[in-house]
């Protein structure tokens, strides 16, 4: 008989444990519709709950099972009153990203019908991107959780940025076949290499890189922005970019500014992708303050529920995941457009459990 797909189910803090028992419900029942088999999750407590009780940031042998997983999901990891002595917060999946590699950050950027616009522009309403952001080196390179930092008594810290050939070439072949696809899909399609080449030689080998990697790919169509210019940019004009690649620290932050143009962090979905294995994840906090109010927006981790099950049909040869994965996106794209997704992150009436019903009604064809 064969094994069930199998996926490292980390619930975290706050808003997480919500969040995540929605994905899981939603991939569920969009399984359940098509046919195919029910995932197998194995369940690994972290976080910052777990270090307060423990004293440990994830349970024993927890980051092995992780990766023997198909993939990981993960609701959220942090509450901001419990720290290390060094005043950073708990964060295990750094670890996670860093032990396994998991170098491709795919961030999509997708405006709703009915959901709220930040930009005035009717353009605005169309927008339909993807920030792709290093996941392992750059500045996070150095982030507390992995020790490289430097501290010189209490006068100074240096922390280091890192951009290697060998994850850099990866990720540019990722950006440039995610541009490819795109393109396939009737999408723009334009791949913008973002960094600060001007300024910095890990950024000047960045892009350097890039420019090595485009020739293997003449179809795509490629344009190059220094950081500050993107962020800028992102206001500005953002109907006038696809995909965009970047380092890590570029992309953690340009990645919550394009989230704000779409809603806000309630829709912002995330991908961690290497060769092995991808976690998933929505990329808001764990907002301990509405923690089991019903108020948390759960459509972030739904959305990466969906790319998840697409993960996961690529990695198993099984489109009928595809099919699971669409027939999610395709249910928050029709509630929006019905006006019958209403979250309270937006002013709405609907808390977790409401828009939950909501999207599963639809994949269930209700």
């Amino acid at each position: 008989m064969t094994q069930p797909l199998s996926v490292a189910l980390i619930r975290g803090d706050g808003i997480g444990i919500d969040v995540a028992n929605a994905a899981i419900a939603v991939v569920d029942a969009a399984l359940a519709r098509v046919g195919a088999p029910a995932l197998y999750n194995d369940e690994i407590a972290a976080g910052a709950g777990y270090y307060a009780e423990t004293g440990q940031d994830i349970e024993p042998g927890g980051e092995e099972r992780a990766g023997a997983a198909d993939a990981i999901f993960l609701g959220a990891i942090g509450l901001p009153a419990i720290r290390h002595a060094d005043g950073t917060e708990i964060s295990p999946h750094l670890r996670l990203r860093n032990r396994f590699q998991l170098y491709a950050g795919v961030r999509p950027v997708r405006a709703y019908p009915n959901a709220p616009q930040r930009l005035a522009d009717p353009r605005a309403a169309g927008l339909d991107m993807i920030i792709l952001r290093e996941s392992t080196e750059g500045l996070f390179y150095s982030a507390a959780v992995h020790g490289r930092f430097e501290v010189r008594g209490d006068e100074e810290v240096r922390e280091t940025l890192r951009v290697s050939r060998a994850t850099t070439e990866k990720l540019h072949r990722f950006a440039f076949k995610l541009a490819e696809r795109r393109k396939e899909r009737g999408k723009s399609a334009r791949l913008t290499c973002v960094d600060k080449a001007n300024v910095f030689a890990s950024m000047a080998f960045f892009r350097k890189i890039f420019d090595e990697t485009k020739v293997a790919f003449p179809d795509v169509d490629v344009g190059y922005n220094y950081v500050d210019a993107m962020a800028l940019d992102l206001v500005r004009k953002p109907w006038d970019f696809d995909v965009m690649v970047m380092e890590n620290m570029f992309g953690d932050i340009l990645s919550d500014l394009a989230g704000g143009l779409v809603g806000g962090m309630g829709m912002a979905a995330c991908g961690e992708i290497g060769d092995e294995t991808g976690l998933f994840q929505p990329a808001h906090g764990s907002a301990p303050d509405i923690m089991g109010q019903d108020k948390a927006n759960p459509l972030a981790a739904i959305l990466s529920g969906a790319m998840m099950l697409d993960y996961l049909a690529e990695k198993s040869g099984d489109a009928r995941l595809e099919t699971a994965g669409a027939l999610i996106e395709g249910a928050v794209d029709e509630g929006f457009s019905d006006n019958a997704l209403r979250p309270m992150e937006f002013g709405g009436d609907m808390g977790t459990k409401a828009v939950t019903l909501e999207i599963l009604r639809r994949v269930a064809g209700g």
